[in-house]
């Protein structure tokens, strides 16, 4: 077992909250409505905006070459995100100009923020924990909805859904859980695994926020 299923197993509920959401659902069943998907999308980029920042952020945490070079792939990882997003909304007929300048809903600053925060008064480990949620999660998603594409001739989320299905993002996932265990080592007391449990839950948490927001997001209200 690795650190990070013992942080699964400790949140409970709050992991099948996020990884089994009804927006989740929703886009594996192919029944999520596009205003919903177009909305999360946006918003979406703009999270990567800044988790690319706080990707950014564990290269000057980090001590060794390895961790820097760690911090280079996973800001890759990343970037190469983004030109899904792009793509996608590009079709749509969003300029990258207009993407670029989107505002940021609330689930979008709390999340992001939180993130950064965690990076800049703890050390690589907060952070690394704190960008596992995103990271892991969204390739565990990934590999269970998968199966969905073999169910329609056309499914109409099948471009994201293979993007993180993908063997080159399944394998980041598993470099970051990896990645958490070395940065731990043998040496985490109890107290020192319960914060890092809380900054987990909170993590989790406002993933499952971010999804709502999209389905609750009304397109007449739209700035």
């Amino acid at each position: 077992m690795s650190l990070f299923h013992d942080f699964k197993d400790a949140i409970g509920s709050d992991w099948t909250d996020y990884t089994e959401h009804s927006f989740v659902a929703q886009l594996g069943n192919g029944t999520l409505p596009l205003s919903a998907f177009q909305d999360y999308l946006v918003q979406d980029y703009l999270f990567l905006v800044q988790f690319a920042r706080a990707y950014a952020l564990t290269g000057y945490k980090a001590r060794t070459i390895a961790d820097i070079a760690a911090a280079s792939s996973g800001l890759a990882t990343i970037v190469h995100e983004t030109e899904l997003h792009r793509r996608m909304t590009e079709r749509w007929g969003i300029p990258g100009d207009e993407l670029e300048a989107a505002p940021e809903r609330i689930a979008t600053v709390a999340y992001t923020r939180y993130v950064l925060d965690c990076g800049l008064r703890g050390d690589l480990l907060d952070l690394h924990v704190a960008l596992a949620p995103c990271m892991i999660g969204y390739a565990e998603i990934g590999a269970a909805l998968e199966p969905a594409l073999g169910s329609m001739i056309e499914h109409p989320y099948e471009e994201w859904i293979s993007e993180y299905a993908s063997p080159q993002y399944q394998t980041a996932a598993q470099e970051s859980i990896q990645r958490l265990d070395r940065l731990a080592g043998d040496s985490i007391t109890a107290r020192r695994f319960e914060e890092l449990v809380a900054v987990f839950r909170s993590a989790t948490r406002m993933e499952s926020a971010f999804w709502q927001q999209a389905l609750t997001f009304v397109p007449s209200a739209s700035p």
